[in-house]
């Protein structure tokens, strides 16, 4: 099977039910952000492997009313999704953005989904000039528990993972394809994405919630405490944190 068929064939959908929504309020406003701080104000925003669109249509909620959108998913279930969401100001296509789309946009978004490329190299080299800006985040996979309980198979078969990163090695071929880094930092995922109005009225699932809140930053107090002291010393350690980047 070719790579990209998982996310054409459903296969991407079942492992992962909902295309990570509910995680896309927290990418959100990671992103907001990065422009925040650099005083990035776009006209034209782009998402590459926009999923469903919910990060697209959280940001049009908050950046001006003549900002217009477009983004592009190859999975039929992602994109069936995403035009739900769809508006005078927001479009979505399915797509392959390299293969469509010569336009120039203010800012690009690559929000975890460079690793899924399987030539992410040449796909960021060859859309170099197609943005004043670009926004990723990657996933930084490898640290040292996920070595020692050989974690990495399990992110390839369970998300689709062909590359993986640590904070020095993206920073290192980004600046390879051609990109100034602008700006870094890491990102955690909050502990749960779910929203306590989904689950406070039913006892079942309120209580499997807040046992998995307990576990999760059981998890990560050692981490966390870590991270306090030295950042980069606890994420190669320790893992969980992602690294969003402002390039152009």
């Amino acid at each position: 099977m070719a790579v990209r068929e998982i996310y054409t064939n459903g296969e991407y959908l079942q492992r992962n039910p909902g295309w990570h929504v509910a995680a896309a309020s927290w990418k959100a406003q990671a992103i907001l952000r990065m422009m925040t701080k650099h005083g990035i104000d776009p006209q034209t925003v782009c998402e590459i492997g926009c999923g469903s669109g919910e990060i697209l249509r959280l940001l049009q909620t908050h950046l001006d009313i003549s900002c217009t959108f477009s983004g592009y998913e190859i999975s039929p279930q992602a994109y069936d999704m995403a035009t739900s969401r769809e508006n005078e100001r927001l479009h979505f296509h399915l797509a392959d953005f390299q293969e469509m789309d010569r336009s120039v946009y203010d800012l690009i978004l690559l929000i975890d989904v460079v690793q899924h490329f399987e030539n992410w190299f040449g796909y960021l080299k060859k859309i170099k000039a197609q943005s004043t800006y670009k926004i990723l985040q990657l996933p930084l996979d490898v640290f040292v528990f996920s070595a020692l309980r050989n974690e990495l198979i399990n992110y390839h078969r369970a998300a689709g993972h062909l590359h993986f990163f640590t904070k020095d090695v993206a920073l290192e071929l980004l600046r390879e394809c051609g990109y100034e880094v602008v700006d870094y930092w890491y990102t955690l995922p909050p502990l749960a994405t779910a929203s306590w109005r989904e689950v406070r009225h039913h006892p079942g699932k309120l209580l499997r919630h807040c046992v998995r809140l307990c576990k999760r930053g059981l998890q990560r107090l050692p981490g966390g405490l870590l991270y306090l002291v030295h950042k980069d010393l606890a994420v190669r350690i320790f893992g969980g944190w992602r690294l969003m980047v402002l390039v152009r």
